[in-house]
């Protein structure tokens, strides 16, 4: 059985353990969007003074899990006698999948002391990762317990929230990413199929990197021709995303759906009541919505999203991030972007 890990007394996050979390959290998000139908994760390993002796993520379904491979690559450097302490965003699993238990591995090695960021959320796995480690006599520390670890603790589950969105929910986690210009309309200068500036544009494209799939309709199809592939910043090799479209095929042309099944699983949803179900039945656990306001209105009047990010370009032409989300984490918060987000609890956009 899992143990509840506020049966734990509180702990004290060490400054290098804090850093190492950080570290373990930006390896992983190199990965978003890639190790669907796993969560993100990410290790850092350190020695008795909390050195780090190795960074490492897990990089797709079917790879070494975070731990695994910064155990090797310890190895691999010759440092792996002077593991102590593992640093982990996500509770090691305990039961075998494509590969044998993480926490088999971490038994099998020098390490001491594990730091939990997030408990597992899959409800279908027996789980106990920690309740095991304990058991073999490894001194176990959750985030969630910490004296001072709140931050870390909210980075780590912003990491895990796709992932727990389709244990919990048994959909991916919906992002509405809606631009407005100064006007309040959604509709481009004549000629042009964007307005926000390339700083927002590339944002944009980061985002569809880090997401599983594009959810749209077919008016938005027929209006703009859009590619929706990953351009301004560098994909993943030969990574083929979902791609959702809300409307009757016969609405699609099909020289435009033709070029998208080069590159993406390709979909049609009649209704919007009837995405979630769809969108159950796939890898996905990150969705990006790229639509117009007729789709968006009827996600918004579904309670159907999580968060919502709008880009709003002023007169100047500055755009203004504003994210309103449902949870008490986001996704959003892992990118530099969030710096410049105004933040709104359970808000609707205007």
């Amino acid at each position: 059985m899992q143990e509840n890990p506020s049966h734990f007394a509180p702990v004290f996050v060490p400054e290098q353990v804090g850093q190492a979390f950080r570290t373990a959290v930006a390896e992983a998000c190199r990965y978003l969007g890639q190790t669907a139908p796993n969560p993100a994760v990410g290790c850092v390993l350190l020695d008795a003074e909390g050195e780090v002796l190795s960074a490492a993520a897990h990089h797709k379904a079917g790879g070494l899990h975070a731990e695994r491979l910064a155990l090797e690559q310890a190895k691999q450097a010759g440092v792996f006698d002077r593991v102590r302490t593992a640093v982990v965003t996500l509770e090691p699993c305990n039961h075998i999948g494509r590969t044998r238990p993480c926490t088999e591995a971490l038994l099998e090695s020098p390490v001491k002391t594990v730091w939990i960021g997030s408990e597992d959320p899959n409800p279908t796995v027996a789980g106990g990762g920690g309740a095991r480690l304990t058991e073999a006599g490894v001194t176990v520390h959750w985030l969630a317990q910490s004296a001072n670890g709140a931050a870390l603790f909210s980075l780590c589950k912003a990491l895990l929230a796709p992932f727990a969105c389709k244990m919990t929910e048994g959909r991916p986690w919906i992002t509405v990413k809606q631009a407005v210009n100064s006007a309040g309309t959604m509709v481009p200068p004549e000629g042009q199929t964007t307005f926000t500036s390339p700083e927002s544009l590339k944002f944009a494209h980061v985002l569809r990197r880090a997401t599983d799939g594009v959810v749209t309709g077919t008016g938005t199809v027929m209006a703009d021709n859009p590619a929706f592939t990953v351009r301004h910043v560098p994909d993943y090799a030969d990574r083929r995303r979902l791609l959702v479209v809300c409307g009757q095929k016969a609405h699609t042309p099909e020289d435009w759906l033709a070029e998208r099944q080069k590159q993406f699983d390709v979909l049609f949803c009649r209704s919007c009541a009837d995405l979630p179900a769809l969108l159950a039945k796939t890898d996905a656990l990150w969705v990006l919505v790229e639509a117009g306001p007729t789709l968006l209105a009827a996600l918004k009047e579904l309670n159907l999203w999580d968060d919502w990010l709008t880009i709003r370009q002023n007169a100047a032409g500055v755009d203004h991030y504003t994210v309103s989300t449902r949870h008490d984490v986001t996704p959003l918060a892992l990118f530099p972007e969030w710096a410049r987000c105004t933040q709104e609890q359970a808000c609707f956009p205007e």
